[in-house]
């Protein structure tokens, strides 16, 4: 790739800009001053501007445990979102959230430049789970967990069948392989308890990181990035 097309991608500099960059020798590719903003970059080269590397990678796949009152969203110009709590260059190379949690819900948010692998990860019939630790208004029965499990019928569709695990009379674990918009709090109040707090701990491979304060982020690893493209059923070096 161009190295003023890279810059760009990066959120590093505009066309123009490098340019600038380059007459002025600030730019190092592989130890090397850059001749021109055209240079070809290899895959994999070092880079550095000033001094200092600049990540280069154009794929990147983060965890966040999303604190409550921030919206998922790409942008909103009234409130705050998501993407205001990660760097610019994230936005700028299209990592985006997986699916999304509610304003107010917190917990295990992902996020990848790969569209194919976010589409993969929140379509049903992949049957990737979410899991999410629902505190209600009122005491959850064995009659709630029959009815999760048969699918519970919403007034434009039926959910899937999902488990829910009572783990004391006002809150429980939820397992679903769907996500649509408000979908856990909708069956919740369809058996007439309204969720009153809501978190997602786990999604597929991935649990949420406890090292993570709300608001925290950090980048996968080598493992958990393999986990996730093969819960998605595809193929990735």
């Amino acid at each position: 790739m161009r190295l003023d097309k890279l810059l760009s991608h990066l959120g590093i500099a505009s066309r123009s800009e490098t340019k600038a960059l380059v007459r002025g020798g600030r730019v190092l590719i592989a130890g090397e001053r850059a001749k021109s903003p055209d240079a070809e970059v290899l895959p994999g080269a070092a880079l550095a501007l000033d001094g200092r590397e600049i990540d280069a990678r154009l794929e990147r796949h983060l965890i966040m445990n999303k604190p409550a009152g921030v919206l998922t969203a790409a942008e909103d110009r009234r409130q705050k979102t998501v993407m205001d709590l990660l760097p610019p260059a994230c936005a700028a190379l299209g990592c985006m959230p997986v699916g999304r949690l509610d304003k107010d819900t917190t917990g295990l948010l992902l996020f990848t430049t790969d569209g194919v692998l976010a589409h993969r990860l929140i379509a049903p019939r992949s049957h990737v789970d979410k899991v999410y630790i629902a505190r209600v208004d009122g005491a959850l029965t064995a009659a709630d967990v029959s009815a999760f499990a048969a699918g519970i019928v919403l007034r434009d569709f039926t959910a899937l069948p999902a488990e829910l695990e009572i783990l004391s009379p006002d809150t429980g674990r939820l397992t679903v392989r769907e996500g649509k918009y408000h979908q856990v709090k909708r069956m919740f109040a369809a058996r007439g308890k309204p969720v009153t707090a809501l978190e997602r701990i786990a999604f597929g491979p991935l649990a949420l990181d406890g090292s993570l304060a709300p608001g925290e982020y950090r980048e996968l690893n080598a493992e958990e990035i393999a986990a996730l493209y093969a819960a998605a059923g595809i193929e990735h070096e």
